[in-house]
């Protein structure tokens, strides 16, 4: 591996999951292999005898590397609900985790990790998000979904990263309202209260053209 983000957001439902394919598609573009894992997953259906993810099949099937969905995906639930809920009867082990992780970093030279929901969602009864980027020792990249609120929860999310101890390298705004207004006004609002980078701006989209959102990225201009 020779890299590897963690991928947080303001809340659940904000385009994590499309910022995460477009970015792995980004990266797909500039010659590197890309693996995308969602370790923990909510709301899943049962497809051939085990529970899978919509999210995760969707980073599954645009990692460069094929496979086994146990190591993109380790924790599946049904419920769709916090997994430290869902989870109760199978709670998530970091350590587990981990493993699975440092497998894919011998599979890729960059691997793209999608939290579940919010930074301080949680996992099981004692752990979160939080406490999974720093057990992963990844950067951390922040989605912001530009919608009316976003502002405070793009601070607040902020704060709560760096007072975590985890190093945040820049956000993503995506639009995720078609109706929203000022949204231009709004991200660069975000943009002059925040002392780290734009990485990324995702315009709206009804269904995702990810090659498209990918030339939305603007790593390569940002020196971190």
């Amino acid at each position: 591996m020779e890299q590897g983000y963690f991928i947080t957001g303001t809340d659940t439902n904000v385009g994590k999951t499309w910022a995460t394919v477009a970015l792995m598609r980004y990266f797909k573009g500039k010659e590197k292999s890309v693996i995308g894992m969602k370790p923990v997953a909510s709301g899943c259906t049962v497809n051939n005898g085990r529970l899978v993810n919509a999210d995760a099949l969707l980073l599954q099937g645009n990692s460069t590397v094929k496979l086994d969905y146990s190591l993109i995906n380790p924790y599946a639930f049904a419920l769709p609900v916090s997994p430290h809920i869902a989870g109760k009867d199978n709670p998530v082990n970091m350590d587990k985790i981990v493993a699975a992780f440092n497998s894919l970093k011998e599979a890729t030279q960059i691997i793209l990790v999608e939290g579940a929901g919010g930074w301080y969602s949680p996992l099981n009864e004692n752990q979160d998000n939080s406490h999974l980027a720093i057990a992963l020792e990844l950067p951390v990249l922040m989605v912001v979904s530009i919608k009316l609120g976003c502002i405070n929860h793009a601070k607040l999310t902020y704060q709560a990263i760096r007072a975590s101890g985890a190093n945040c390298i820049g956000w993503t705004a995506v639009f995720t309202d078609a109706n929203a207004m000022y949204s231009n006004e709004t991200v660069a609002t975000i943009k002059k209260l925040l002392d780290v980078p734009l990485l990324g701006v995702l315009p709206y989209m009804n269904i995702p053209d990810f090659d498209a959102l990918a030339r939305n990225y603007f790593f390569d201009s940002v020196n971190y």
